[in-house]
């Protein structure tokens, strides 16, 4: 007897594994290897989801028409061209599969998002990556090779897991040197959290032309990564497309009631954001003073730099961490063997680590 068997790319695909959630002996830890908001979600959109809950015999409202109408509200931007998904996770798979498949290539930057390789095998298409300068995209590698087959680029910005970023004028430059039928997909799950005046979202290249997208999600200031939202901005052509291939009611009514929610609670949004301006730099400053490199970072995590050999390497931390229930996020999967990145929490939780890594390096 013969198995069914997967289309080419699916069995090439490392599974994504995401950041762990527990440690050994069942402690309550400090999780700090998934980059979710610090101070939880919006108490309105928790409110508002145990209310839908009531209804959850109801099927949710296929176009997310309050919640686009929230999203675009709050960021000026027009709702119908606005598509939600259950998650930034989500749309991304839908667009490469959309436009990307068997001969095609999907260009990404040496640290971008392991879900973008994962994306491209799913689809069939072959994942090639533009090697960085600094731990940063390097707009000139990217634009080398792209050609012909570069049906998709991503551009992670902020980069996760760097925390680096590009300028409006580069991500221009970069769209300018790519090929008019490559699409190209911002994606900004971190936006909120910058505040440099030489950074866009991409907004500007989306309004720009009909083959820039911007990715954007609940799951990191608006900490609602358990309900899986996230949401598209995109030329019509592409908004098109994206409704064609989504399933009719890919969110859940809970999760467009919260992401109201939370579009509408403001106060909140500068909470968590102001908590992250504060506790960033301080982390960042402790790192140093402990003798270890923290890479700049304009997200909410920090990613550092430990000795390649020695006692003092970044899976020793690892180890060393995990036994004081504090779990971060090892990178070795993204070629970053050296790195530890740890999200920005508490200001408690931010101080034990402190006091860990300060106890490790003894």
């Amino acid at each position: 007897m013969t198995a069914p068997v997967p289309k080419q790319g699916v069995l090439e695909i490392s599974p994504y594994v995401g950041g762990k959630s527990a440690v050994p002996g069942g402690a309550k830890p400090i999780k700090l290897s998934s980059n979710e908001g610090a101070l939880g979600p919006s108490p309105k959109a928790v409110e508002a989801a145990t209310r839908a809950a009531a209804e959850m015999h109801r099927y949710p409202d296929g176009g997310a028409t309050a919640l686009r109408a929230a999203i675009g509200k709050r960021f000026s931007l027009d709702p119908e061209r606005i598509v939600c998904g259950a998650g930034s996770d989500e749309l991304i798979s839908l667009l490469v599969k959309a436009y990307a498949g068997p001969g095609d290539e999907v260009l990404y930057s040496q640290y971008g998002f392991v879900m973008y390789p994962i994306a491209a095998h799913s689809a069939g298409a072959t994942p090639v990556w533009a090697s960085e300068k600094g731990y940063r995209t390097d707009i000139d590698a990217m634009i080398a090779k792209a050609g012909p087959k570069t049906k998709v680029c991503f551009l992670a910005n902020p980069n996760n897991p760097t925390g680096s970023y590009v300028t409006l004028g580069e991500m221009k430059r970069l769209r300018e040197g790519l090929p008019p039928h490559t699409l190209l997909i911002v994606d900004a799950a971190y936006a909120e959290y910058v505040s440099r005046n030489d950074y866009s979202n991409g907004t500007e290249l989306v309004d720009a032309g009909a083959n820039t997208v911007m990715l954007r999600t609940f799951s990191k200031l608006f900490a609602m990564g358990g309900m899986r939202l996230g949401w598209a901005y995109a030329p019509a052509n592409v908004v098109d497309v994206l409704n064609r291939v989504r399933g009719p009611f890919n969110v859940g009514a809970g999760a467009q009631a919260a992401g109201v929610a939370a579009m509408e609670d403001l106060a909140f949004q500068e909470k968590c954001r102001a908590h992250n301006d504060r506790m960033l730099p301080w982390f960042s400053g402790e790192v140093a003073r402990l003798g270890l490199k923290a890479l700049p970072s304009v997200g909410n995590f920090v990613m550092v730099e430990f000795p390649a050999d020695g006692r003092y390497t970044a899976a020793a931390a690892n180890e060393f961490l995990m036994s004081r229930a504090i779990i971060p996020r090892a990178v070795a999967n993204y070629g970053l063997p050296n790195h530890l990145r740890v999200t920005i929490g508490t200001e408690d939780e931010m101080r034990k680590v402190v006091a860990a890594l300060e106890e490790f390096l003894k």
